[in-house]
């Protein structure tokens, strides 16, 4: 068991009279109840104190005080300098309010730990709060794995971070690489010989200095059968790793970041100034992407302008709703037809498919 952090906490003198194991038991069972001519800070800084004395009635007495200070004393104290343990502690309390958490997300008291905890909340001004803390990011990768994840991150968030850290929309030229594009294996088809094909790739000649030295931060921690295995590498990447070979990698590291959980990891591999369109048309296909991804591809117009790209995100699942229904106007009537028919597609773009067709006198 990992040992318990010792918190060294800064009281007053008069403070200290109540927190103070040295006190009489009464006088610190007293304090506990909250009732202390103290300032927000410091009387919840007393009571977080006397939530750890050795007395059980004070401790518990310390806790019921401490998460049931009024709110407005709540919203004080997670605004001020306090102790980012205690700010932790009622950070975790008060989980559900969204106000709070803002006020806490605003304090740079906060421990990144506790930033962490933030960036997984179902808030979005909370999420907009923590994805602007460029000084944190870089600090603290955790941050944005964690943002990456959250459903409130929305792609205005990920525009932010990404083109903070270099990555910004895909302009309408596309950095060809010279070698032929293949087709890019499901994630559970990689084969053993694929991937330590795909890693030689990354780390011979032709890699870039970024990617082979990225790579080079990890491969010592690895054994020899998963030093063959790009797809067991790119795991034990940081997410800022993954951020930065997807930026600079070649397209086998792409197709495999581009189905990272992570959706900010996703959309950096597919705005890698590399990613080419015939790439783009195999992830238009994949159904283990985020439709995060899919509406990337949706919302850019020289990708969109192939007619292979909007048949894939017209009959993909995954695409969203709209932008699939939008693609259906510019499909020719054999695959519209198809569509009608399938059982791989929502049942509203079928319709649609058929209302098309029916408004076309085709059926």
């Amino acid at each position: 068991m990992a040992e318990a952090q010792k918190i060294t906490l800064k009281l007053s003198p008069q403070a200290r009279k109540y927190a103070s194991r040295e006190a009489p038991v009464q006088t610190r069972r007293l304090a506990a109840r909250g009732a202390l001519p103290l300032p927000p800070l410091e009387l919840a800084t007393v009571l977080f104190a006397l939530m750890h004395d050795p007395d059980a009635e004070v401790k518990s007495t310390a806790r019921d005080s401490l998460e049931g200070l009024p709110r407005d004393v709540a919203t004080t104290v997670l605004s001020a300098p306090g102790h980012p343990a205690l700010l932790s502690h009622l950070g975790h309390v008060h989980r559900e309010d969204n106000q709070l958490m803002e006020a806490l997300a605003l304090n740079p008291a906060v421990s990144d730990e506790t930033f962490v905890f933030l960036a997984e909340l179902p808030f979005k001004r909370v999420v907009d709060i923590v994805a602007n803390n460029q000084q944190r990011l870089l600090r603290c990768p955790a941050i944005v794995d964690t943002l990456g994840a959250n459903p409130m991150t929305g792609r205005s968030v990920i525009d932010r971070i990404l083109s903070f850290l270099g990555i910004d929309r895909p302009e309408a030229e596309v950095v060809e690489e010279t070698d032929a594009f293949e087709e890019l294996p499901e994630l559970s088809e990689i084969t053993d010989e694929a991937a330590a094909s795909a890693l030689r790739a990354l780390l011979g000649d032709d890699a870039t200095g970024m990617a082979r030295e990225l790579l080079e931060e990890v491969e010592d921690e690895l054994d020899e059968d998963q030093k063959n295995n790009l797809f067991a590498l790119v795991q034990t990447m940081t997410v800022m790793q993954k951020i930065k070979l997807a930026r600079m990698g070649n397209k086998e590291a792409r197709g495999l970041l581009v189905r990272d959980h992570n959706k900010i990891v996703a959309t950096a591999a597919i705005r890698s100034p590399k990613t080419r369109e015939n790439e783009v048309a195999q992830y238009a296909k994949l159904r283990n992407v985020s439709d995060e991804i899919l509406r990337v591809i949706a919302s850019n117009r020289e990708w969109t302008r192939s007619y292979t790209v909007k048949l894939s995100l017209a009959t993909n699942p995954k695409t969203p709703q709209s932008s699939a229904m939008k693609f259906l106007n510019y499909l020719q009537e054999r695959d519209l037809r198809a569509i009608t028919k399938s059982k791989d597609v929502p049942s509203a773009i079928s319709t649609h498919a058929r209302r098309i067709l029916t408004k076309k006198g085709k059926l």
